[in-house]
């Protein structure tokens, strides 16, 4: 048992912060020293004067916040002292370089989960789990409705979507994320049955992935096809803020979809300005989060955004010490497709 002491980690006006290193991890306001999980944009903000992240990491912070910032990079597992504080970085399996923090102090260990996924995905280096005393784990998807499909599964149907929609002469459109969840889409498409375009946000990124080693068939980018181009052999990935924008209306008739977790309880709500969604996260669903939680082996667990509630009495009905923690992530729930 450890005697009692201020926490190692804790929230202040700027994230989270470890008083005893001096640094905060994905800050929400500028500061000295910022550790960042990954690239999103609700962990990953500009302004502060140094940042530390994973190698793969790096090259979408530069994209994202500036090529001058001030940057040192950690491979996974390795070791770093600040200020007599143990940090390290392992895989989170969420999206490109994304990481769980490991933060040791005088034998005590708490590890800061980032966002995550358990499932495997060929984009992203495969979960870790981790072990330690205290894990603040995001749960965005917090509740036992939300069991995942398998992504075979999910990419059947969107191809079959796909043929039916050059069926009947009209492009098929996917939402998703730009940085991460259209890399893993692309990943798994298959190229044979037409040409594949991106929205100019998505296709930066894909050159990051594709420097990284990550394999993704041809895709052209959509703003520079000629007026009068045929659309309707084509799928195109944007970012869901392109929805109902003026560049929507080069593709002429079309079907749209949405790639999202929230497609498994909110499609019919979400989907009434679209065609179809495709029930797809790069989070852990419920048994994804149970899973990483147990793993841990932790005795206290703190879950940030998303259903924190349901999750924090389901671990103290089975005598795990459980509490929320307020932070201003977003999860699968919002900025980061606005952003771009």
């Amino acid at each position: 048992m450890f005697e009692s002491r201020a926490p190692l980690l804790k929230t202040d006006p700027s994230g989270l912060f470890c008083e005893a290193g001096q640094f905060h991890i994905d800050p929400w306001l500028p500061v000295d020293r910022a550790l960042i999980t990954h690239g999103h944009s609700d962990h990953a903000r500009r302004g502060s004067s140094a940042y530390l992240c994973t190698a793969a990491c790096a090259p979408i912070l530069r994209a994202r916040l500036g090529e001058d910032i001030v940057l040192q990079t950690l491979p996974y597992g390795e070791r770093l002292n600040l200020n007599g504080v143990t940090v390290s970085f392992h895989p989170a399996g969420h999206v490109l370089g994304s990481a769980q923090i490991r933060v040791e102090f005088q034998g005590e260990v708490w590890v800061v989960s980032g966002d995550y996924k358990t499932v495997a995905d060929p984009t992203a280096t495969a979960f870790e789990p981790v072990r330690c005393h205290t894990f603040i784990t995001e749960s965005t998807f917090g509740l036992p409705i939300y069991r995942w499909p398998s992504q075979e599964s999910v990419m059947q149907s969107i191809h079959d979507w796909w043929r039916a929609n050059q069926a009947h002469g009209r492009a098929s459109v996917i939402f998703s994320y730009p940085l991460g969840k259209s890399q893993r889409i692309l990943a798994a498409l298959d190229p044979v049955l037409g040409p594949i375009f991106c929205h100019g946000a998505v296709e930066k990124m894909n050159g990051i992935y594709r420097e990284a080693g990550i394999s993704l068939p041809q895709t052209l980018h959509a703003v520079e096809q000629p007026r009068g181009y045929d659309w309707s052999k084509a799928l195109i990935i944007a970012p869901p803020s392109a929805q109902g924008s003026t560049w929507m209306k080069k593709f002429g008739p079309h079907s749209d979809g949405m790639a999202s977790g929230w497609m498994r309880i909110r499609g019919t709500r979400r989907r009434r300005s679209m065609d179809r969604g495709f029930v797809l996260s790069d989070h852990a669903d419920w048994p994804g989060l149970l899973h990483a939680i147990r793993e841990t082996g932790a005795q206290t667990v703190l879950p940030t955004h998303g259903y924190r509630a349901p999750l924090v009495r389901w671990l103290t009905e089975r005598s795990l010490e459980a509490r929320p923690l307020e932070t201003r992530f977003e999860g699968e729930a919002g900025g980061e497709a606005e952003s771009e």
